[in-house]
This record gives C-alpha cells, structure tokens and sequence, in this order.
C-alpha cells in the first residue's frame, strides 16, 4: 500500500510540475483574449479533452511504438529526463520552454486544439512523463497514471474556466514563483530518470 501511495504521489507531482495549471492560466487567458465566457469554457473543454486523448494513446501504445522503433528502455528514461531537465531548466531562467510553449499566440477558432492541447498540455514533455511511469509497470500502475492524468486535466479545465479570478487573486508575481518551483521539481525529476536509466543500461 505504501509503495503504491508513493508512486501515485510522484505520478502527481510530475504531472502538476510539468503541465502546472495555475502557470498555464496567463497563456490560456492571452489565447483567448477577446473571447466570451461561453467561448472560453469551450476552448478550455476542446484542449483538455483532446490532451487527454493524446497523452493516454500514447501511455497504452508505448509499449508497441518501443518495440516498433527498437527502442530501449535505459535510452528512453536517459533521453526522457533530459528532455524533462531542459524543459525544468528554462523555467527556472524564466524562459517560456519552446518544447512546451508555442512560438506565438495564434487566435483562432481551433485554438483550443493548437497551441492549447498541443504543445502546451500534451507536449513531448508530458508525453514523455506519462509512457515513463508505465514502462515495465503493472495494470494496476497504469491505471493509477491514467487517473491522476484524468485529476490534472479536470483540475487545468477549473483552471482555465477560473482564469481570470485565478489571476486577479493571486497576481502574476506569485504565479511566476510557483512555475520557478515546478521548473525546480522537473530537473530533479528529469536528473533522477537519468540517473535511472544510466544505473539500467549497466544492469541489462
């Protein structure tokens, strides 16, 4: 029971640092800026149902794109946590990751799609994150990364639909504070998926 209360808390952590619904809420508002309150709900619908879509395919079929690629175990967590320590990286030098962020903000109707659900909510990040925590894992491990996943994404859609409150409260400073923190979790997260898969590429 304890092993499985610990995996499910790493589950969340990385899921929260990487995707952070209160630092994504600034963007959402820029994207949709202009837009009534019915319009925003469903922008925010279309890009977490779609995210969560994406995101999920991807945990069930890794499995078979590892075996489709030849793709190894230790070469994915080394090449995952690099990929999740440069992405914790750029956000502690407050830059905007370009792994997860769009290089400008389109407005338009299939914004909700693109950038919102791709690269923002399902970037190679969070994709990443999620086929890591069920390589070699049981059902019962799959199945509690499916539903933390399903947590985040109800908890961004409240985010986004609250934007504006959410910013009003607690102001852009704190907002950036709390996204220097989750860059901090992500590069211990991606260095300990290196280390990992150093400490397997020796054992195999």
């Amino acid at each position: 029971m304890d092993s499985i209360i610990t995996y499910s808390l790493s589950v969340f952590m990385a899921f929260f640092a990487i995707m952070n619904p209160i630092a994504n809420t600034p963007i959402f508002l820029g994207l949709v800026e202009g837009k009534n309150k019915d319009q925003k709900k469903k922008i925010a619908k279309t890009a977490t149902i779609t995210a969560f879509i994406i995101v999920v395919s991807f945990i069930f079929a890794g499995k078979y794109i590892f075996e489709l690629f030849g793709i190894t175990i230790p070469a994915f967590k080394i090449t995952g946590g690099i990929l999740i320590f440069y992405v914790g990286f750029e956000m502690l030098m407050s830059k905007k990751s370009k792994i997860q962020s769009p290089e400008d903000n389109e407005d338009d109707s299939s914004v909700g799609i693109s950038p919102l659900a791709i690269p923002i909510l399902a970037g190679p990040g969070t994709i990443v994150t999620g086929m890591n925590f069920v390589t070699n894992a049981s059902y019962t491990h799959i199945g509690i990364v499916v539903g933390i996943f399903g947590l985040m994404i109800l908890l961004t859609y409240l985010a986004f639909v609250l934007s504006d409150v959410i910013v009003e409260k607690i102001g852009e400073n704190l907002i950036a504070v709390i996204g220097k923190l989750m860059g901090l979790i992500l590069a211990i997260i991606g260095t300990g998926m290196i280390i990992e898969g150093i400490k397997l590429s020796f054992t195999l």
